[in-house]
């Protein structure tokens, strides 16, 4: 099997960035069609429009319709195809995002992707995620390439929601652990091989950016700033976790985070927050040493991600339930079996009991 990474063709981050929005549509065939919520449209429309309207390149604005669906990827087929665009960009959060890059994929036209919020790191990948028009998941897109374009707007950002950001290290907090079970499986990752050591390099370099900027991040988030911290953090959680993730592989913390959608109590949490509680379970599954543990979870704990059942909303964790989240978490094709070792939904379930308790010990403190 071949090492393989694959990353998008080129990832911009700095302030103000979606003001230059027109210089990069231009880039790579000058008609835009972006998608964008009406939310998000009254927040920064203008202000792309604004660069735009000194600019040879042309945007038309289509507003979102709020799922990321076959139907709604059809009717934005329709607008390129009558508007006669040869870019597509979304600019928004994860859903508006997977739908741009399918109908990128389907029109085969280059796709700039915009996120407004760095809470997962989706945003570099080659994948899309349908669901049908009420919200049911349909569907895994894959695609042929990652994004031509990424640009992080560190202004826009640091005025999203500071849990957002928080919700992204959780997901970024898994990237290196991860990565580094699919590479002593020798198990292939999403890129379709096995792990190159600049993946690897890449997926550790993220764990420790977490670890060095990530409550200074937060705290500047708080006071409603942008410092270097936060830029560190957008890039771990964005560009670092997005090459480390897919290029470095999946395994227990990201099918835990599987195994507890089947819990109500649980679907308003992020999918960050449900992540870090996952890989606290997986580095229990692997036995690491006590002070790598307490290092993860004083950290989930200094940032406010969850480190115990109660904190995911799960107040009655009774066997029945915490059962059903473990055998969902090691369904035959999960991602789990990338463990170096074989897991049962036995294992799991003593894993997640475990995870739990060492999360109440440490907040007793």
């Amino acid at each position: 099997m071949a090492n393989i990474l694959i990353a998008p063709g080129k990832y911009i981050q700095g302030a103000g960035e979606l003001k230059n929005l027109s210089t990069y549509v231009d880039q790579l065939g000058g008609s835009a069609l972006a998608l964008i919520s009406a939310g998000g449209y009254k927040r920064i429309g203008g202000e792309i429009q604004a660069g735009f309207d000194s600019s040879s390149a042309s945007v038309i604005f289509d507003q979102f319709n709020g799922e990321c669906s076959k139907t709604e990827v059809d009717r934005l087929i329709k607008v390129v195809e009558e508007k006669g665009c040869n870019v597509i960009v979304g600019i928004g959060g994860g859903k508006i995002l997977d739908t741009a890059k399918a109908v990128a994929y389907y029109k085969k036209l280059p796709v700039i992707i915009c996120p407004t919020i760095a809470s997962t790191d989706a945003p570099c990948s080659a994948l899309s995620v349908l669901y049908t028009d009420e919200g049911v998941f349909d569907q895994y897109l894959f695609l042929p390439a990652n994004p031509n374009m990424v640009i992080m707007d560190t202004d826009v950002v640091t005025k999203s929601p500071v849990r957002l950001t928080v919700s992204g290290m959780g997901d970024a907090l898994a990237t290196w652990f991860e990565a580094r079970a699919t590479y002593n499986k020798n198990a292939a990752t999403c890129a379709g091989g096995t792990a190159t050591s600049a993946a690897m390099a890449l997926a550790e370099l993220c764990f420790h950016t977490l670890l060095d900027e990530g409550l200074k991040a937060k705290l500047a988030l708080e006071a409603g700033v942008c410092t270097k911290s936060v830029e560190k953090i957008i890039e771990a959680n964005t560009l670092l976790s997005g090459i480390g993730f897919e290029s470095g592989g999946l395994a227990g913390a990201h099918a835990i985070h599987n195994g507890f959608t089947v819990l109500e109590e649980c679907h308003h949490m992020y999918h960050g927050e449900k992540v870090a509680f996952g890989t606290i379970t997986q580095l229990i599954l692997e036995n690491v040493s006590g002070e790598e543990l307490e290092e993860v979870v004083e950290f989930c704990i200094s940032v406010g991600l969850p480190v115990t059942l109660a904190q995911l909303g799960i107040t009655d964790p009774t066997p029945e339930k915490i059962m059903a989240v473990a055998k969902a978490a090691s369904v035959e094709g999960e991602t789990i079996h990338n463990m170096p070792f074989a897991v049962t939904a036995e294992s799991v379930y003593a894993a997640i009991m475990a995870a739990d308790a060492v999360g109440r010990y440490y907040l007793e403190g």
